[in-house]
């Protein structure tokens, strides 16, 4: 009677233990023979949608192309809505769920911020920069762990001028504020004349995003390489960058290999998508994403599996300032520790999984 009893209840806490072992999310994943990243993330998230997660998150190991996994590589699975779980080196349910979001108070400024280290960005670009999102949006958090981090003996203040127009000229340029983010930085390999490069110091990428094209299911449209983008028209709103669509030995717009729309609204884009006025909206993972969702449009388009650009994000300091050279060691040197002790990582998985929760 004993035994069984003992049996019984070895049987009982190892149905404990598995529970709990299951009761992870997030994780190690290894990939395995006939993987790709679509049927990782149906299979983990029940999502094939969300590909460019794994990917952005594993920019680092897969590199640009999507289908570069491999065998045997460990891909870091961040926990969005409450999957994938059990997987190795995930953290407990409660652990992984984002606090409170804590939208940002901007304080009056004084005459005292002339001597600290001032820091420029603007409202209305969510998820990277925003006083309405949680610690400001992404971009912001980073940085101001960041600068926290490498502790200034001056000190640093966060200023938002939501006239983005201003930022590069005059704030910046005349160094009435020292630093502005989030910026994307051209190509300056291929593009050195361009206006950002000739002018600006870029900080180590803050941030990896995605530029991927979003289509009518309706209509096929393949991208596995550049030349199949050659004799399309794609549509990027007005004021929103084009140097990736030049970069990297492209010239598309240079040489008129594309035709490119530019209507005042992402919207406007997937509307002229729709009626046939465009093969592809080109534009930020983000931005688009949510465009989708907003205007009821997730059933009738999709993203496509490889990416058109990966862009960093980054700080940028004008070249004329006296200390440029010592605030990018500084910015840099901060991202560096919060990377090394895992602030870095806290925080893009607390942006990351309010971020996906909302498509």
């Amino acid at each position: 009677m004993k035994k069984h009893l003992l049996a019984a209840l070895f049987s009982v806490s190892g149905l404990f233990a598995t529970s709990a072992a299951a009761e992870t999310c997030g994780g190690v994943y290894t990939v395995k023979s006939g993987d790709s990243l679509s049927l990782i993330a149906d299979r983990l998230y029940k999502d094939v949608g969300k590909w460019s997660a794994i990917h952005s998150r594993n920019i680092d190991k897969i590199g640009p192309r999507p289908d570069a996994i491999r065998v045997g590589m460990e891909l870091s699975m961040a926990c969005l809505n409450g999957l994938p779980t059990g997987l190795p080196g995930g953290k407990t349910i409660a652990e992984a769920q984002p606090i409170t979001a804590a939208p940002i108070q901007v304080q009056p400024g004084t005459a005292a911020v002339r001597s600290k280290i001032n820091l420029l960005t603007g409202d209305d670009y969510a998820p990277f920069t925003s006083k309405s999102a949680h610690n400001g949006g992404l971009i912001t958090e980073v940085v101001t762990a960041a600068m926290t981090d490498a502790d200034p003996e001056q000190g640093f203040a966060v200023h938002w001028v939501n006239d983005w127009a201003s930022h590069f000229d005059p704030l910046l340029s005349n160094a009435l504020l020292d630093l502005g983010f989030p910026w994307f930085r051209p190509d300056c390999d291929s593009m050195p004349d361009s206006y950002r490069c000739q002018n600006f110091y870029f900080s180590d990428p803050m941030f990896e995003t995605l530029m991927l094209l979003f289509v009518d299911k309706s209509r096929s449209f393949a991208f596995e390489s550049d030349s199949d983008i050659e004799g399309k028209t794609l549509c990027r709103p007005s004021g929103y960058l084009t140097f990736d669509l030049d970069g990297y030995g492209r010239r598309w717009l240079e040489e008129k290999k594309i035709t490119l729309k530019q209507p005042h609204k992402v919207s406007e884009c997937f509307e002229m998508v729709a009626n046939g006025e465009a093969d592809a909206v080109a534009i930020n993972e983000f931005t688009g994403r949510s465009v989708m969702k907003d205007n009821g449009l997730l059933d009738q388009f999709e993203v496509l599996p490889q990416p058109l650009s990966v862009l960093g994000i980054h700080v940028v300091v004008h070249k004329s300032h006296p200390e440029a050279q010592t605030m990018l060691q500084l910015i840099n040197g901060g991202l560096r520790n919060i990377r090394e002790n895992g602030t870095y990582q806290g925080i893009i998985e607390d942006h990351m999984a309010r971020i996906w929760a909302g498509f």
